[in-house]
């Protein structure tokens, strides 16, 4: 069987994740084989990632376009080379073959666990830089963060249904669902209007 796993780190309407489910399907995975995440690579506990290494069994083939799609921490890909020897599984990265099917290749482990490490360094490297970005930019007296909501910025769906609110016809609940909005959001919204 082959697998595919797709990773963004923000949302859809942020980034794009077609590409990479386009390129897994030319290597045979379908929409049912491939897990799509929308978290973090550092972060450790991803239900989709969990969810594909639960679902494969020996001789299967599991895809990401680039070792940094599957984790950005070289002690999770350390995690993920061990299980895929105990699974006897292979895993395709990118241009890059790892096949524990059989015995893995000494050479072929220290070069995948040598990208994990470039491909932590990378997301430690974008995370400083960031963090420097923002120190300068807060240096010069800039606001850094959203912005504070007002009454002037909340959303106009809000107050279409907020008449019916009023007058006891919805419940938060109810308002959070007709307006499309969180329960903390519309929660929020109704302290900035109710004063």
């Amino acid at each position: 069987m082959i697998y595919g796993y797709a990773r963004c780190s923000t949302n859809e309407q942020l980034q794009d994740i077609n590409r990479q489910v386009r390129e897994l399907k030319q290597q045979g995975a379908t929409d049912t084989t491939i897990y799509l995440e929308y978290e973090s690579g550092t972060k450790i506990n991803r239900a989709e990632l969990q969810k594909l290494l639960s679902a494969v069994q020996t001789g299967d083939t599991i895809f990401a376009t680039e070792v940094s799609r599957i984790t950005r921490s070289t002690k999770q890909l350390c995690d993920i080379i061990e299980f895929a020897k105990e699974r006897k599984i292979k895993l395709v990265l990118g241009n890059f073959v790892v096949d524990c099917t059989k015995e893995l290749d000494p050479m072929t482990e220290g070069m995948l666990k040598m990208m994990g490490v470039f491909a932590e360094l990378e997301r430690n490297m974008i995370s400083q830089r960031v963090k420097s970005g923002m120190e300068n930019a807060r240096a010069k007296g800039k606001k850094i963060g959203r912005p504070a909501t007002t009454a002037d910025n909340i959303p106009n769906i809000f107050y279409k249904h907020y008449p019916k609110y009023q007058k006891g016809e919805l419940n938060k609940k109810e308002l959070s669902r007709l307006c499309s909005l969180s329960y903390p959001t519309v929660y929020k919204y109704l302290q900035i209007v109710e004063g």
